[in-house]
């Protein structure tokens, strides 16, 4: 079925866009799965590749580090490899897509029920077919995420699929599941405040003296349907449907074959099976968000009871661990937007334009950056902090104001806004009882919660312009710095400045003549200023007047 029939791109369509557009790189040679596919792709991320340069990767050649080949191919990068393909997945540009999930989360559209056949169960593998080595998980090519440190090829890109025993209420989530035999692996699900919601279905089903959670793990779901699991939305309410909402229609869903759970239709493969509610298995160690690696704990067990796939399945897997990666970026492109719209329409503060969530290394959670417009009133500035860092419980342990000249992916014009416009004993506060959040495990540490850094780095008065030459200076002096063949230039901004701020057209008037070789006119002008008897103290403003 098209994506036009359907009325949303499954995998496969999704591919073919990103193909389209130049933002899929198809490799064809062998790449070992276990120490050499999360690597390469990991350099984008660590070599100097600016964001918008990032591309998808499909591997159509899988091996193992023993050279086994596999028969699905395997895509990284598929879904977030950077804004553009999140954009295109989203079928919407980026601009618009807080008001998609604002419209999807208001009005979700119900998913629908396919009677017949669905493309995710056109093969189906259970009983003696999912033992023995290259049977069952161990047929499938997950890869190694952080090879040397981790313990086991990990299923990353998931849709976590369980159900509310009470309600009947499906969660989807984006949670870890690490491979320990071919019908056997280990789920982890956070339970940390503000976590999973498959976790709290466990909970249930422990309270309830089940033995079993029923759970269906999802790999290649439609784009509009993977995007929902890693969302933080509001607990109990049905994620297929806000994924329909996002979509503009319904999503097609089936009934899986060994639980009583329902899937999505059009995903590449879903693996069924039951999560152990009675004891726990080490699982890990794992790279994780954070930038350390989560160490060997004790995490879910689930026993396989069937996996379902299309004919022509693709493996879906996310490049993680240290940020940025392809699943910072998801949480970003959707995150920012639902924060900013918190500050400036549940609270109301209209002096905020934008929310940054710091992404290199700090892996979005821990810090977040306000841009607010100059001027705007400092009891503003002080409650677009408060409500930041109040909005989730792991978000914003550093929050920082600025100006919109402050470029806020540029760490270095933070650090120079918090030297220049920030008074340590006027513009920082400290704020207790913080969730402790993502992090690395501390033996050490009894009590988990932490505390919250506030620092108002905004300009407290109208500042003259930043001191690099103007933009048409810049640029033409670039033709020439190309044309000289020099080292290829990345501009960092700010890389030009801004008549803007302190400053007077008759400034702007002397520095054009300056500019223009014609400096003694303004020699002569500033001799008739001198002539007209200004104080010494006052030459420095001459629209002042003593």
């Amino acid at each position: 079925m098209s994506a036009k029939g359907r009325g949303y791109a499954d995998l496969h369509d999704h591919l073919q866009r990103l193909r389209e557009r130049g933002l899929l790189v198809e490799i064809d040679r062998p790449i070992d799965k276990d120490a050499e596919m999360h690597p390469l792709v990991r350099w984008q991320y660590v070599g100097g590749i600016e964001e918008h340069e990032r591309k998808a990767f499909l591997f159509t050649n899988v091996v193992n580090a023993k050279g086994r080949r596999y028969a699905f191919p395997v895509v990284v990068g598929a879904y977030a490899g950077n804004r553009e393909i999140y954009g295109v997945g989203m079928n919407a540009p980026l601009d618009e897509v807080q008001q998609r999930w604002d419209r999807a989360i208001a009005n979700p559209v119900p998913p629908v029920v396919v009677d017949g056949s669905a493309p995710c169960q056109e093969v189906v593998i259970t009983g003696a077919d999912l033992q023995g080595e290259g049977k069952g998980l161990d047929a499938l090519p997950i890869p190694v995420s952080t090879p040397g440190f981790d313990g086991a090829p990990t299923l990353t890109a998931t849709n976590v699929v369980t159900k509310d025993p009470d309600t009947g209420i499906h969660n989807h989530g984006t949670y870890r599941a690490g491979l320990k035999a071919p019908d056997r692996m280990v789920v982890r699900m956070a339970t940390r405040v503000g976590g999973a919601g498959g976790y709290r279905h466990y909970q249930k089903h422990q309270q309830r003296g089940d033995k079993t959670m029923p759970v269906a793990i999802v790999l290649g779901a439609p784009p509009c349907a993977a995007f929902v699991a890693p969302m933080k939305l509001p607990i109990d309410l049905d994620e297929m449907g806000v994924a329909g909402g996002v979509a503009g229609a319904p999503i097609r869903v089936v009934k899986a074959k060994t639980v009583d759970l329902m899937v999505p239709a059009d995903a590449e493969i879903v693996i069924e099976g039951l999560i152990d509610t009675e004891t726990v298995e080490p699982e890990g160690p794992f790279g994780e968000s954070h930038g350390h690696v989560a160490l060997e704990q004790f995490n879910m067990p689930m026993r396989v009871t069937a996996i379902t796939h299309r004919k022509n399945a693709i493996v879906a897997s996310y490049i993680s661990q240290v940020t940025p990666s392809e699943s910072s970026a998801i949480k970003r492109v959707s995150y920012e937007p639902m924060f900013l719209s918190h500050l400036r329409n549940t609270l109301g503060i209209k002096g905020v334009k934008r929310v940054t969530l710091h992404e290199r290394m700090t892996a979005l959670r821990r810090m977040a950056i306000v841009t607010v417009e100059q001027g705007t009133p400092r009891s503003e500035v002080w409650r677009a902090l408060y409500g930041v860092t109040a909005f989730k419980a792991d978000c914003g342990k550093i929050c920082i104001a600025v100006n919109d000249d402050i470029d806020p992916d540029n760490s270095d014009a933070l650090f120079w806004a918090m030297a220049f416009r920030m008074n340590p004993v006027e513009d920082i506060q400290i704020l207790k009882h913080r969730s402790g959040g993502h992090g690395p495990e501390r033996e050490h540490e009894t009590d988990q919660e932490d505390s919250t850094l506030l620092i108002d780095a905004t300009a407290k008065e109208i500042l003259p312009p930043f001191a690099l030459p103007k933009r048409e200076y810049m640029e033409r002096s670039r033709g020439i710095w190309e044309e000289l063949g020099l080292p290829k230039l990345r501009p960092q901004s700010p890389w030009f400045g801004t008549a803007s701020g302190d400053w007077l057209p008759v400034w702007d008037a002397g520095g054009k003549r300056a500019a223009e070789g014609d400096y003694l006119e303004n020699g002569r002008i500033s001799a008739k200023a001198a002539r007209s008897g200004l104080k010494p103290e006052s030459s420095h403003r001459p629209d002042r007047k003593d």
